[in-house]
């Protein structure tokens, strides 16, 4: 047996997909995650299914590990090696101040302390030449003081090593002899990009989870092992691909995205075999809401982010799938704030002790409460049954903390609930559209995740999206998207040169050296040269620009003549982005990158097993827009619709881990792979009943 598994542990649930590509066979399964010990949920749902993971040949798993060590402050204790005279750059950051008008606004912590950062007397050029030769007898005093420091774990950052590594490598030999049991990290290995701060704080993030990810990726391993499994462990990372565990533990920086980007990739790839190629991808969990906006098959990728936002996050500089994120989620809680104002999230109840009617000690109301007292949710049939949701403690919870403080009904405060959090999440999705130039309307909506089919069709109608795609297995979406995920890393040159004087032969030396190294790492994961693929681009901009575009590019056609390619097709795409080119303007090329890519031998998403029936089970009153009268609405189960089959709103399809809620307007069909395809009606009566 080949089974193939995927694993995604959110703040909330771990979901757990296993597939057998050769007899179809499908395994489902979800629990609680367990923060105390993540890998006790990976055993919960092992248990569940009873399945042996001796039988499994391929174990793929995204995790929340670093990026809550990041945001929970609990990574391990770090130092900082840096230039002499750049000591500070770190806490100094960037000049711009994000929010202009906050009076609170606070520039992001750093990681590791002053006093813990340490000079070093060299200097390199941005060219690479040697301007002053490190001083080994100093760098040598350095590395026994920090190792005199009491730290775990050390990040080293010199200034312009991007363009020559060679003093970082004489200072790694001498920091990896003082503290031999130390996490190293050291930049060039990381990312070799210009931008002194935001290329010192990805190191040091990398320096601060190096620690707790290999623990847990270890443990992982040994609890795996210990169970008789002896297929291939991967991790998937923020860029859309996976990697080898001991990849992850030299560079746990690229897996800080790694749970909700395969939700991404399989969205992607469904609208694909639903004939639509460009499409907006929603995934609403427990903790959390994300979007990213996919096209022509592909989703939007992004040269880096912010841990914990813009404004006063730990920028990082590794290539990640696009991704907005808000705090909406089926946990998030709902509040009356001290000016009387109706709020809902960013907090969330999480999974411990979760909203209140999981009878578990949670006493907040939650946006799952709110569905549940409107007749959304099925009291005995969320999880399949597993869970059985406790209907007066979501309506105590919300009486108590909403519908008395607001002076009006528990059903009118549960509505508002939704209402917000359904307004949240569409800001969420208008970042990823409407703000950066495309129209929702030309785009479907895949709606993922336990909670993204039950609100979809509020936030699609917000927008104007027309169809919404409730894809198979929804709230294992991203496992799913980890099962065909490729084996993929990503390498950066800077280049900076304006586009009429670049050197093609340079730019071609420095595309092969990536090249080589991209190859070295997948054979190191055990990939065979004919699965191997490089994907090229160049960043380039108009002269004078801060922020560039990422160019595909072919460099066996590099030679003068290509000038003229680039810059045409650097207008365009340009244009495409922010409705405007200047044809005349001078370009100049930032950086040179390559993607080196590892295609999976499987290759296609799961699809749901085909049935015969399609009758309601049962009805039940469920309040859509109106808290006055509720609806006599059909309840049907998803496995029981045979593909083909049409319905029309309003309704709900219920299954294991999901819940898809059709308005009066909306039609659905399933698809003959099993997806249900849903028209959109026209829009809500938002604020009350229609007039």
């Amino acid at each position: 047996m080949a089974l193939i598994v995927a694993v995604d542990i959110g703040g909330t649930f771990t979901d757990f997909l296993g597939y057998d590509p050769a007899s179809g066979r499908l395994l489902s399964a979800k629990s609680s995650s367990t923060p105390d010990d993540l890998s006790r949920g990976i055993r919960n749902c092992l248990e569940k299914l009873d399945q042996p993971p001796a039988e499994i040949a391929e174990f793929v798993h995204g995790s929340t590990v670093a990026i809550n060590t990041v945001v929970e402050k609990k990574g391990a204790k770090t130092a900082l090696v840096v230039t002499r005279g750049t000591r500070d750059v770190y806490k100094i950051g960037r000049g711009n101040r994000p929010e202009a008008y906050n009076i609170w606004f606070r520039r992001p912590e750093p990681l590791v302390p002053r006093h813990l950062t340490f000079e070093i007397h060299e200097r390199l050029s941005a060219t690479g030449d040697v301007r002053i030769a490190l001083d080994e007898q100093q760098a040598a005093a350095v590395a026994e003081l920090i190792a005199e420091s009491d730290v775990q774990s050390v990040a080293l950052c010199f200034l312009h090593s991007w363009s020559n590594p060679a003093h970082e490598k004489q200072m790694s030999a001498l920091l990896t002899k003082a503290l031999p049991d130390a996490y190293l990290s050291v930049s060039h290995h990381i990312l070799r990009e210009y931008g002194e701060y935001e290329r010192t704080s990805t190191t040091v993030l990398n320096a601060y989870i190096g620690p707790e990810v290999s623990r847990y990726i270890e443990g992982l391993e040994k609890m795996l092992r210990s169970e008789g499994f002896g297929g291939t462990l991967l991790i998937m990372q923020s860029n859309g691909g996976v990697m080898a565990p001991s990849t992850a533990k030299d560079l746990p920086v690229a897996m800080l995205e790694s749970g909700p980007v395969g939700g991404f990739i399989a969205a992607a790839r469904t609208g694909m075999r639903s004939g639509r190629p460009n499409v907006i991808a929603f995934d609403m969990g427990g903790t959390t809401a994300k979007a990213n906006l996919v096209r022509d098959g592909e989703p939007t990728m992004a040269h880096g982010y912010h841990i914990g936002g813009y404004a006063s996050g730990q920028p990082m500089m590794l290539p990640v799938v696009d991704t907005v994120e808000v705090g909406a989620g089926g946990g998030s809680i709902a509040r009356v704030d001290h000016v009387g104002a109706l709020r809902v999230g960013p907090e969330s109840a999480g999974a411990e002790p979760g909203p209140a009617c999981y009878a578990k000690g949670g006493a907040e109301p939650t946006v799952t409460d709110a569905n549940l007292i409107l007749g959304r949710l099925d009291p005995s049939q969320f999880l399949g049954g597993e869970i059985a949701l406790d209907l007066g403690a979501a309506r105590d919870a919300i009486r108590c903390r909403v519908a008395e403080p607001l002076g009006i009904t528990e059903i009118a405060a549960a509505l508002a609930i939704i209402e917000i959090a359904a307004m949240n999440m569409s800001l969420a999705v208008r970042q990823i559209s409407v703000e950066r130039g495309y129209d929702p309307r030309d785009f479907a909506m895949v709606a993922f995740g336990g909670a993204g089919p039950l609100h979809a069709v509020q936030v699609a109608r917000s927008l104007h999206i027309p169809a919404i795609i409730i894809p198979n297995f929804p709230g294992q979406f991203s496992a799913s998207g980890m099962l065909i995920a490729n084996l993929r890393h990503d390498f950066v040159r800077t280049y900076y040169r304006p586009l009429d004087r670049v050197d093609f032969g340079q730019l071609r030396a420095i595309v092969g050296e990536m090249m080589g190294l991209g190859a070295v790492r997948l054979r190191e994961e055990h990939v065979p040269e004919s699965r191997i693929q490089f994907h090229y681009f160049l960043d380039v901009r108009y002269a004078g620009q801060d922020f560039s575009l990422s160019l595909p590019v072919a460099p066996d056609r590099f030679g003068e003549g290509y000038r003229a390619t680039i810059q045409r097709e650097f207008n365009d795409l340009h244009q495409r982005k922010f409705g405007y080119q200047d044809a005349e303007q001078p370009l100049e090329v930032v950086s040179a990158r390559m993607s080196a890519i590892a295609l999976r031998e499987y290759r296609d998403l799961p699809k749901a097993a085909a049935s015969e029936a399609a009758s309601p089970a049962r009805h039940r009153d469920v309040y859509f827009e109106s808290a006055d009268r509720p609806v006599q609405c059909a309840i049907y189960q998803r496995e029981a619709l045979a593909p083909g089959t049409h319905l029309q709103g309003p309704c709900i399809i219920q299954e294991y881990a999901s819940t898809t809620l059709l308005f009066s307007g909306d039609e659905v069909e399933v698809a003959a792979t099993g997806e249900l395809i849903v028209q959109v009606g026209g829009p809500l009566h938002v604020g009350g009943p229609p007039r």
